[in-house]
């Protein structure tokens, strides 16, 4: 991989809605480039997921990991359907598998109210819901995948663990974060969520953010116990800016602010490392409303967003920045002008919808400079 304005794309479409919110990505993304030019992207399909393994035997190829090592950034759909599972009963989710495999450290998820939509809290201080929550997604309770312990059928042991150079690089990742959000004028603050008072793992865990934390002398630090951050996350949520936590608790509390904002449907996410990233939505393959065109595309559509801004930085190009600012606004001024309404907000705006009157607004911007 190296810098250039035309970019490699790896695309895992996936299962259920994961195929349609990523056609509409594309279509997004080629509609953007061809509007503003100095960008471009080549995109690559690749099969996976849950289909994939009942057809196939294999849910994610190895040629297919080794093509995501090459690409520039891989935009994901969906992967996992319920009734097709391992024999141990375990959900088909090459996704953990790519998280691991290219070390994907951070997951970051944004949660930000859109104007013009319902807030399902009734505080008028909800609009002004902006934070971001980081999960640090190698190890933690997850850890434990396909290592669990089960003895006969009296017990069962899943452990946690929590190690130094993971706790550092996911607490720098978010100090960081937070540094770069106080220069646009948020508050610059990262909340550490754990559970100190009860897990040794979780007192070793506050005790490297803690240190950590001193490296950064202009972003103020702080600390809540997961139960209280759930409790906090539906009375104030406006109140925080980077939040950083295990593997659970993140998986945990990313849904709750996507209720928050009114659904998975608004929450796009990213799973960044070193050398790699993947945005994908923050919903399922929602295999209830695959092929009717009710899916919600703001999620990935918003992802893409998010990998244009990884791609900026990654790569030193101000094109890319410009296209991820010009892609938001055009992705929120459809729903700013109640233009478009998805049905979990009981409207009637589907996937074709969304997906059209984001491109009309590109052309409208476009027409406009």
């Amino acid at each position: 991989m190296t810098p250039s304005s035309t970019f490699e794309i790896a695309v895992l479409p996936g299962d259920g809605i994961g195929v349609e919110v990523t056609s509409a990505a594309v279509e997004v993304l080629d509609a953007l480039s061809a509007e503003i030019g100095g960008i471009r992207f080549n995109w690559r399909h690749y099969p996976g997921g849950a289909q994939a393994y009942r057809d196939t035997g294999v849910a994610l190829a190895d040629e297919t990991i080794k093509a995501l090592e090459q690409a520039d950034a891989i935009l994901f759909g969906a992967m996992g359907l319920p009734d097709i599972r391992y024999p141990d009963g375990t959900e088909i989710a090459p996704q953990l598998d790519i998280r691991v495999g290219l070390d994907l450290y951070a997951g970051v998820r944004p949660i930000r109210a859109i104007a013009g939509l319902p807030s399902p809290l009734s505080d008028s201080r909800a609009a002004g819901i902006d934070f971001v929550l980081i999960r640090e997604q190698t190890e933690g309770l997850f850890f434990a995948r396909g290592r669990g312990q089960v003895t006969g059928d009296a017990e069962a042991r899943d452990t946690m663990r929590i190690t130094r150079q993971g706790s550092e690089r996911v607490f720098s990742f978010a100090l960081r974060l937070a540094e770069r959000r106080k220069e646009r004028g948020r508050p610059g603050r990262v909340t550490c969520v754990d559970k100190a008072n009860v897990f040794a793992s979780m007192a070793f865990f506050r005790r490297i953010f803690d240190e950590q934390a001193r490296r950064f002398p202009a972003v103020a630090a702080d600390h809540c116990y997961i139960d209280a951050m759930a409790l906090n996350l539906v009375r104030h949520p406006w109140s925080y800016d980077v939040i950083v936590t295990e593997n659970m608790f993140g998986d945990i509390l990313s849904d709750l602010g996507a209720g928050l904002i009114g659904g998975m449907g608004m929450a796009p996410s990213g799973d960044v490392g070193d050398r790699h990233a993947l945005f994908q939505p923050a919903h399922g393959s929602a295999p209830d409303i695959a092929g009717t065109g009710k899916a919600n595309p703001t999620a990935m559509l918003l992802s893409a967003v998010m990998m244009l801004e990884w791609l900026a930085e990654r790569h030193g190009l101000p094109a890319c920045s410009d296209a991820a600012d010009r892609l938001r606004s055009a992705v929120e001024r459809p729903f700013r002008q109640g233009r478009v309404k998805p049905f979990e907000f009981g409207g009637s705006s589907g996937t074709a919808e969304i997906t059209r009157a984001v491109v009309d607004a590109l052309r409208v911007d476009a027409r406009g400079r």
